[in-house]
């Protein structure tokens, strides 16, 4: 088979159903299938009288997922739209594809060069864009094992004449001719100042990318600010600031018939309201007030951290800290963890009942101080990687003489679980960890299935997520190592775990794996898990339930409350859904 059974079983309805594409020729009443069992994939230009589109054909590569992940290999052909007719210009290709809206071109980043290529569909002429330029077109973040990804294509000018890509600052102009030298339209100026520049457009129905007047957004990297500006197609030249702020900034929309445009901005305090601005971008006119009830509750403050790793890295975090805050006091902390998380130093984030995860206003209301580090890995050791990241933050914090270091506690989901999971393996200095659908063994795990998608694991181990960098066979120390379970016994922080029993991420006995080694070694551990309940949790009842049962344990933990019920006691099985044991224990 070239998909597991598992994978078929959730796409059958799709299977039955699937159509095909194809092409009716008015004027010559003839009728042409141009998809098929063979190429079930065919992208035709936005121009709808195109005479070419792009065919992939992934069936023969199919399998490769299951440890490649995605995207996927393709063999790629050009496919004449007026009579069906196949030519192969591509073989086992793992590219992002995209078609000029005049229907002239092909253009596609290959993700093993690294390069982006344009391709004439009416000449076949092949161009290679940028494999001759000294800036990286890949993400420069990426720190995992595959193969890492474009910034993306920005659009094309009218008639296809030019393409705009972006690299991680800057906007590139590029001739898909290959006549002319492209140049940076933002003249370097975001590289240089570490500004990440994106376009907007004042005609959201437009097809082309304005070869006039060009309007920007901008991110700082140094405080996450953000800024709109306005430059000219044409020529590299620095852009015009018209405003900036410590907000983030949603993409302006511009009303059809005058200079108006609507602006929804956000801060961790401010919710992202409806603003009215005009083409100066100088005066914001606030035309709705959608949480006004926010003005009668403690909200808090957040504020972007620099700290130094264990292994000696300068990385960002979120440090959001109580109403009133009094550097002079110490603050139980829950540092809650992913990946990374800086870039959401304005996000606005409504208090709601949990799905897996601690929302910052709710705990800074109650008096903590929430932690949220960027990490970065290193292939092979992604637990270690954690570990310098978190615990490097959390002593940079307690130095600052505010964080009371006898009362931190972690929180993750996911991902962030399963470091959780590692951490209290290595380090007993956290007072409490609640940890959400961790994957506590990876040679269990590795040949199992992801239920939500049929695939199976072993590509999140070798190219994505997990970070190993190669097989069990090949690795199995590596395996070992990143594995909390076969150091359950190092563990003297109080768990508090959640994995429900319809969780199609990771699997639920890697939650049940841990919690019975765990009581076996008389350690204190709960776990929480909601019947029929995904890997995140959709009823709001169990998210309400979760919610108080987080904020229960860290209560008790971290700020000396008086220990619940159903924490000291259990919950009998003959007593679910009667007796949920909130009550206090004096």
């Amino acid at each position: 088979d070239d998909r597991l059974q598992p994978e078929q079983k959730l796409q059958i309805d799709e299977d039955k159903k699937r159509t095909y594409k194809s092409v009716y020729h008015i004027a010559e009443k003839s009728f042409i299938q141009l998809e098929d069992d063979e190429m079930r994939s065919i992208s035709v230009p936005d121009r709808g009288d195109a005479d070419y589109a792009i065919g992939t054909h992934n069936l023969p590569y199919m399998y490769l997922k299951q440890w490649e992940g995605y995207p996927m290999y393709n063999d790629v052909y050009w496919v004449d739209v007026k009579t069906g007719e196949r030519k192969q210009f591509g073989e086992k290709v793992k590219a992002s594809l995209t078609l000029s809206p005049g229907g002239t071109y092909a253009a596609w980043y290959d993700y093993k060069d690294r390069n982006w290529y344009v391709k004439n569909l009416e000449t076949q002429a092949l161009v290679s864009l940028t494999d001759e330029l000294d800036i990286p077109f890949y993400d420069e973040l990426h720190d995992s094992p595959s193969d890492p990804g474009p910034y993306g294509v920005e659009g094309w000018t009218k008639d296809d004449n030019q393409l705009i890509i972006r690299d991680r600052y800057d906007l590139w102009v590029f001739d898909p001719a290959g006549n002319a030298d492209p140049y940076i339209l933002t003249d370097g100026h975001g590289r240089e100042n570490e500004i990440t520049y994106r376009s907007f457009s004042k005609d959201p129905e437009s097809r082309w990318f304005s070869s006039d007047e060009v309007w920007l957004s901008a991110t700082y990297e140094s405080d996450k600010s953000s800024a709109v500006l306005r430059t000219e197609f044409g020529s590299a030249s620095k852009p015009r600031e018209l405003t900036r702020g410590d907000y983030n900034l949603y993409t302006p929309q511009k009303a059809r018939e005058d200079n108006s445009w609507i602006v929804r901005k956000s801060t961790f305090k401010e919710y992202p309201d409806i603003h009215i601005t005009d083409n100066r971008f100088r005066k914001f006119e606030q035309v709705t007030n959608a949480n006004p009830q926010q003005k009668n509750y403690l909200w808090g403050d957040v504020e972007l951290f620099n700290y130094t790793s264990l292994d000696g890295e300068s990385l960002d975090a979120l440090l959001y800290t109580p109403e009133n805050f009094d550097p002079e006091k110490k603050y139980p902390m829950i540092v809650y963890f992913y990946e990374r998380s800086s870039d959401g130093l304005h996000r606005y984030r409504a208090p709601a009942p949990s799905a897996s995860i601690i929302t910052p206003a709710f705990y800074t209301s109650r008096g903590y101080i929430v932690a949220m580090p960027d990490i970065t890995y290193k292939i092979g050791n992604p637990g270690r990687s954690a570990e310098d990241a978190v615990i490097g933050m959390s002593l940079n914090l307690i130095d600052k003489g505010f964080v009371d270091e006898d009362n931190i506690g972690l929180q993750g989901q996911s991902w962030g679980g399963y470091q959780i999971a590692h951490i209290i393996t290595r380090t007993n200095m956290f007072k409490a960890a609640m940890a959400g659908a961790p994957v506590v063994n990876m040679t269990s795990a590795y040949g199992g299935i992801r239920w939500g998608s049929g695939l199976n694991r072993q590509f999140q181990y070798e190219k994505t997520q997990s970070r190993i960098g190669g097989t069990l066979w090949e690795k199995p120390l590596y395996y070992i190592e990143n594995s909390p379970l076969f150091f359950a016994d190092r563990v003297d922080t109080p768990l508090l775990m959640m994995h429900n029993d319809a969780d199609g991420a990771v699997p639920w006995y890697q939650g049940i794996e841990f919690f019975t080694a765990l009581k076996r070694l008389s350690q204190p551990v709960w776990m929480l898990t909601y019947n029929d309940e995904a890997h995140n949790l959709r009823k709001r009842v169990n998210r309400k339930d979760l919610q108080r049962r987080m904020q229960q344990f860290f209560d008790h933990y971290l700020m000396g409350a008086p220990e619940p019920v159903w924490m000291k006691y259990g919950v009998p099985a003959i007593e679910k859904g009667k007796n949920q044991g909130f009550e206090l224990e004096e």
